[in-house]
């Protein structure tokens, strides 16, 4: 498995109601080049990944409609990718949309506390895509399970690619999925809908006096 290989096999995925960041065009945000935009974003961040020898993914759901739709990166908004390049040397992704960068509350608080982590992980979601509703493409949806079933091998080809440890979870709807992949698993609450302190405190819970200090008390808004 090569970061080529696996963006190719993602790139082929199709399914009704669901956004393909990869292979999908958003006739009303998307620049003309945007999905080979994403495919080399993703391409270039699991290349990062794998140099640095990361061997802890966080976990989320799905992609959401305001980041990684746009950004083709788990748990990211466009507000973030700038930050790329300190965190995962060799990874600088670009902008695929048009107009001013969108920022997205969980993205913000994901990358506060990643910004404290000495070995980033991978960031990742059980569902790679963005799931909507029907005829409404800028909403957001719990994917079912026929869809999911279409990228447990991919998921589980990653892991096994990336030596992967230890999941974090970004939220209960990943904790039970995850636990079928043989490594570890903790869960923290998701920090959207009120979780935000009890976010902060899982991931402190988890790392411990191994986190850095944070560099802003507002490091986590936008």
């Amino acid at each position: 498995m090569t970061p080529r290989s696996f963006v190719a096999a993602l790139a082929e995925v199709q399914l009704q109601g669901v956004f393909n960041p990869y292979r999908d065009q958003c006739e009303v945000h998307d620049l003309a080049d945007a999905p080979a935009t994403r495919r080399r974003n993703l391409r270039d961040y699991l290349g990062a990944v794998e140099e640095l020898g990361a061997d802890t993914i966080w976990m989320g759901r799905d992609l959401g409609y305001r980041g990684g739709r746009r950004t083709g990166l788990a748990l990211t908004d466009e507000a973030r990718l700038s930050l790329f390049k300190r965190h995962y040397p060799g990874s600088s992704p670009k902008k695929a949309t048009k107009g001013p960068a969108i920022a997205e509350r969980t993205a913000a608080e994901i990358w506060a506390i990643l910004s404290r982590v000495k070995r980033p992980p991978l960031l990742w979601n059980v569902f790679p895509f963005h799931p909507h509703e029907p005829n409404d493409p800028m909403t957001n949806r719990r994917f079912a399970a026929r869809e999911l079933s279409m990228v447990t091998d991919l998921n589980a080809a990653l892991i096994k690619w990336l030596g992967i440890k230890r999941v974090v979870c970004i939220g209960q709807d990943a904790m039970t999925y995850a636990a079928t992949f043989g490594v570890e698993v903790e869960c923290v609450r998701h920090p959207s809908y009120g979780g935000v302190t009890e976010f902060r405190a899982g991931m402190q819970r988890i790392y411990g006096v191994a986190l850095l200090p944070a560099e802003s008390p507002q490091s986590a808004l936008f």
